[in-house]
């Protein structure tokens, strides 16, 4: 792309906006007024564009449909007091978003398309940004095979798309979670450590069962032995023992997560001590049912923080001590939500202001 991204706009015709009740909004069910579209074609990327947010055209043959040829990222926006468009870490996405294009034969999304398209996007669009406090705006950047064509191969043809939405907490409450011994989510030499959709459809029938049964979601084991604890849900998943942060370590296998790196930054920059590891579910287990469990949570862009209230594991409930007694996640969600209103300083340098 060349260094001013050539955008072309067109303007919804009436805004939504005023049909929205921003004070009770569902995460994922109210689409902002626009939405930015580029193509890949002939090896390039070209007719960047900004318009109304619509159903779109696709060939019933695309590989995106057949063979889960896309891949995504979720960030968000949020608006301070005095009025200013924040944005989290934008670049980690942007980073991400590439690594995961590679794992899926894709062509690398250039800086300026990814970067000028969200800028102008949410200056388009910069009502939507919700005011209202434990509120924001999701913003959903993703990349799909526009082939018309159903073979087995790598594409030619892509689309990359930004879509946002004003969104309410993920979570009303602490989460109930089974740890998974049969299904799997990942395994090494997979694409687990990607966000791509083939990931997520497999993961939801498994994540039924264990909602059948009382609990809001499942925490993936390894998928050789069901050994070791990987993530929760659709986050990362840390906890608290005897005082020490516990998350496992990166690999092919675990997501990336831009959340769990903020979290583990600011953990270090307070001084506690924090261990990155195979963490097993024996000593999991072993640690709730001694009591040093002190706290334990999901970390991931949608909820940020998911306190964790119960975990389940066999034929056992393990109950975690009261959320308002938990010292580390409360203190580092309330730092975190700080710092995206502006109310802190934002000493990491992780803001992208609009």
């Amino acid at each position: 792309m060349t260094e001013t991204l050539n955008i072309s706009v067109k303007k919804i015709a009436q805004s939504k906006i005023s049909q929205v009740d921003f004070k009770n909004i569902q995460f994922g069910k109210t689409y902002s007024d626009h939405m930015f579209t580029a193509d890949y074609i002939d090896g390039e990327w070209k007719n960047a564009r900004i318009e109304p947010y619509e159903m779109m055209h696709i060939s019933p043959a695309s590989p995106a449909l057949h063979y889960g040829i896309s891949v995504f990222e979720g960030l968000k926006a949020f608006k301070t007091a005095d009025g200013v468009v924040n944005i989290f870490r934008a670049d980690k996405n942007f980073e991400r978003l590439n690594v995961s294009a590679e794992r899926m034969c894709m062509p690398r999304l250039p800086a300026d398309l990814y970067y000028e398209g969200l800028k102008a996007l949410l200056e388009i669009d910069s009502e939507w940004v919700p005011d209202v406090e434990g509120t924001s705006l999701y913003i959903r950047p993703f990349i799909f095979s526009n082939d018309d064509y159903i073979g087995i191969r790598p594409s030619l043809n892509f689309k990359f798309m930004i879509i946002t939405c004003p969104v309410g907490a993920y979570y009303a409450k602490p989460v109930k979670v089974k740890i998974e011994d049969h299904y799997v989510r990942a395994v090494e030499g997979g694409s687990g450590y990607c966000k791509t959709g083939c990931n997520y459809g497999p993961a939801i029938y498994p994540a039924k069962l264990a909602q059948d049964k009382g609990y809001d979601q499942l925490v993936w084991t390894d998928g050789k032995e069901h050994k070791y604890i990987e993530e929760s849900g659709t986050m990362n998943i840390m906890f608290v023992i005897d005082g020490k942060l516990i998350t496992p370590a990166l690999g092919d296998t675990i997501l990336n997560g831009i959340t769990r790196n903020s979290v583990l930054a600011i953990a270090r920059d307070w001084g506690m001590e924090v261990e990155e590891r195979k963490v097993e579910v024996a000593e999991v287990v072993a640690a709730a049912r001694e009591g040093k469990l002190e706290e334990a949570f999901g970390a991931g862009t949608a909820a940020t923080i998911a306190h964790i209230q119960q975990i389940g594991y066999k034929d056992e409930d393990f109950e975690l001590p009261p959320v308002e007694n938990r010292k580390f996640s409360n203190k580092v969600l309330a730092e975190l939500d700080n710092m995206k209103l502006g109310k802190i300083e934002d000493r990491f340098n992780w803001i992208t202001k609009i």
